[in-house]
């Protein structure tokens, strides 16, 4: 029999070597990858994240200057204007109805008119820009000079000061989510790998090859494992991915919390997967088929579901009694420590406790885990209690 450190690196290499020859694995891969260029690149390939392209249709009593002006200011308000000359208010109407522009300009540019309501960022555009050239008429038939008008309508901007230079919580809060959004599909897919393949390995018999050589323990530690290093490849394959592809397109702007996000993921995704990994070979261990394993796991992938809803009270308000709370008990801390981590509103002695805590966890389910799975590991037929196969490995 094989060494105890060995027969765990065994079995290890094995789980990564099979597992990462699967169909399954190989196409959830792909589509990762797939999805996540998509969310990436397509928004701006189609201008999703750009300005908003306006076509406005003019009538000829709408004066020069402010069709100008509108075209001189359209870039400050993130609109890419289109200005389309027609010969009278039906023609503009009607080039708005066929689809030809987005909105039509009329009344001596008093009128805005567009199908449902207008672009905010047009309609912003052209109100304040006809509001400046009425002012600036205003003031030069009171007898104000260019200078003078220029002044009034274009004051010195306001000095503005950022108390918290550091603080960006509406970016923060969206790393936040995404990284829980990763850790959560991370979590759950591959703690349900491991269950579905302790009940392949007894559905199969191939345990029973397997338990000739090495001892229960070391095939589940292996497992785990084995399974949780194709895990965390693949997981840092596409924070990897995603950077690299926001960076060298320039399509997404990365805020400054990426990378602390980034690294808050790594020792969460090992804590949270060593746990649930671990619980879930466990409540496998007592079934002997695929189609009972749903109702062993179920419970655990609820626990997981609602961890998962307890991080959006931290992404919305993450120094509030139940984010704190969350973050610091063991089932829900891998979801939710981390968005706290990444929006600055942990404090050193929470997040060490809450690691704390959750190695305490791990530290119990481990060694229940290796009993339960030693008793279950060749038992077949109907679904076993806990109590039953805690039993079967004492005998």
């Amino acid at each position: 029999m094989p060494e105890r450190g060995g027969a765990t690196w065994l079995v290890a290499r094995r789980e990564i070597v099979e597992r990462g020859r699967e169909r399954s694995f190989l196409v959830s891969t792909v589509l990762s990858v797939v999805i996540l260029i998509a969310v990436v690149v397509v928004p701006s390939a189609l201008g999703l994240d750009g300005p908003s392209k306006q076509t406005l249709a003019v009538t000829p009593d709408v004066p020069a200057a402010l069709v100008t002006q509108l075209q001189a200011r359209a870039d400050a308000y993130d609109v890419e204007l289109t200005v389309d000359r027609v010969a009278d208010v039906a023609a503009a109407r009607a080039a708005v109805s066929d689809g030809d522009a987005d909105a039509a300009l009329t009344d001596r540019g008093a009128t805005l008119s567009a199908e449902q309501d207008p672009d905010d960022d047009l309609a912003l555009l052209v109100q304040t820009t006809a509001r400046d050239l009425g002012t600036a008429s205003a003031l030069r038939e009171r007898g104000a000079d260019a200078a003078e008008v220029r002044r009034i309508l274009d004051p010195s901007p306001v000095r503005t000061a950022q108390l918290d230079p550091g603080g960006d919580d509406a970016a923060a809060a969206g790393v936040a989510f995404v990284v829980v959004l990763l850790l959560y599909f991370q979590l759950i897919g591959y703690g349900n790998w491991v269950a579905s393949g302790v009940v392949e390995e007894k559905s199969s018999r191939v345990v029973e090859l397997l338990l000739s050589t090495v001892r229960p323990w070391q095939l589940l530690a292996g497992k785990i494992l084995g399974i949780g290093a194709l895990g965390l490849v693949q997981l840092l394959g596409m924070a990897g991915l995603g950077v690299g592809v926001a960076a060298v397109t320039g399509a997404v702007e990365l805020p400054d919390a990426t990378l602390p996000a980034i690294l808050a993921v790594l020792p969460w995704f090992l804590l949270g997967y060593a746990f649930y990994a671990t619980v879930f070979a466990l409540l496998a261990a007592t079934v002997a088929r695929q189609e009972d394993l749903q109702s062993a796991t179920g419970p655990m992938n609820l626990v997981l579901m609602a961890a998962f809803f307890a991080s959006f009270a931290a992404q919305s308000d993450p120094e509030g009694g139940v984010a704190r709370i969350a973050s610091l008990l063991p089932p829900s801390a891998p979801l939710v420590m981390p968005s706290r981590i990444v929006q600055d509103a942990a404090a050193t002695w929470e997040i060490a406790l809450s690691v704390g805590l959750m190695l305490a966890a791990i530290a119990v389910v481990v060694p229940l885990a290796g009993r339960i799975y030693a008793g279950g590991a060749l038992r077949t037929g109907k679904r076993a209690s806990l109590r039953e196969t805690w039993r079967a490995a004492r005998a």
